[in-house]
């Protein structure tokens, strides 16, 4: 364990009482962090300076979100397909991919790599129309890559859902996980041409939840939240556990690093199949943290994208 790594308390900043809180990526140039209900049909922005969040309501789930390389657009990762989104006008731009088998399947986790394409995994649609829960399950889910040209290709199939997508800070490897099989997996990556390859278990089988989220910090090290689980666990870059982090909630969903430092996590949380005493799940929790994250990457908007 890494006795220099202090972490403080967990504190819900945006008591929001989200279905199920998704997405989160902090936006420097906003300073603020952006994540969705995926449930609700919405879109939060919560920012450090005033303690507020604003929303935004949107006609389909909403499932992850990513910055571009202009700081005025975001990804909106949707159940049906991805689109370009301005939160200072709330222009919501024609769909850059659309998802194949959608309402069937939908689309979930989703984060962009250092070469500025977007990495989005899909799975079977629990969502109903009216936003209450369906049946997951099954192996229909997919591992997708949106290069900023529009070219889209298939890197992992048989998924149950698709969740954790993270890149070291050497650009050597990358993680990406299936919540039902209960499994994280380490792959080679190629920062040059974006490729995948070498697949080997790295976090598999822990017994506290399944692996929902993950960030990976300035140091290597993944932070997987836990959902059912109550709590976030840090590994090592060789898969060692580090320590585990205690919520004050059951249903832990993903995360993000923020403030002017990147040293604090930003944990999105879901209240459904929550218990009673979860009085606060679906917050948005703030935990302070010495080591610090990595800035997210940023998708390469091209000419053609507009």
């Amino acid at each position: 364990m890494n006795s220099q790594l202090e972490i403080g308390d967990a504190v819900c900043v945006g008591p929001t009482g989200d279905v199920c809180g998704e997405g989160a990526v902090w936006h420097a140039v906003h300073n603020a962090v952006y994540w969705c209900d995926i449930n609700r049909f919405l879109i939060h922005r919560f920012t450090p300076a005033d303690q507020c969040v604003r929303s935004w309501i949107f006609d389909r789930p909403v499932t992850a979100l990513a910055l571009t390389s202009r700081p005025e657009f975001l990804l909106a990762i949707l159940g049906s397909g991805v689109i370009l989104w301005e939160p200072a006008t709330d222009k919501r731009h024609a769909p850059l991919f659309c998802l194949e088998g959608w309402p069937q399947v939908r689309l979930n986790d989703a984060r962009v790599d250092p070469r500025g394409s977007l990495w989005v995994g899909s799975m079977r649609n629990n969502v109903n129309p009216d936003g209450s829960g369906g049946e997951a399950g099954g192996k229909d889910g997919m591992l997708f890559r949106l290069d900023p040209n529009g070219e889209t290709r298939v890197w992992r199939r048989d998924i149950g859902i698709s969740n954790t997508l993270g890149w070291s800070p050497n650009q050597k490897r990358f993680y990406f996980g299936d919540t039902l099989a209960n499994m994280v997996w380490q792959y080679d990556y190629n920062p040059a041409t974006g490729a995948i390859g070498n697949e080997r278990p790295f976090l598999q089988a822990f017994s506290r939840g399944l692996p929902d989220g993950s960030n990976v910090d300035s140091e290597g090290y993944l932070w997987n939240c836990r959902f059912f689980g109550g709590c976030i666990v840090r590994v090592s870059p060789d898969g060692v556990i580090d320590r585990v982090v205690e919520m004050p909630v059951r249903n832990v969903t993903t995360c993000t690093f923020g403030g002017p430092e990147l040293k604090t996590l930003y944990v999105t949380t879901a209240k459904i199949e929550a218990p009673a005493g979860d009085r606060l799940a679906g917050g948005l929790y703030a935990i302070p943290t010495r080591v610090a994250g990595q800035p997210e990457h940023q998708f390469r908007i091209s000419g053609n994208a507009m």
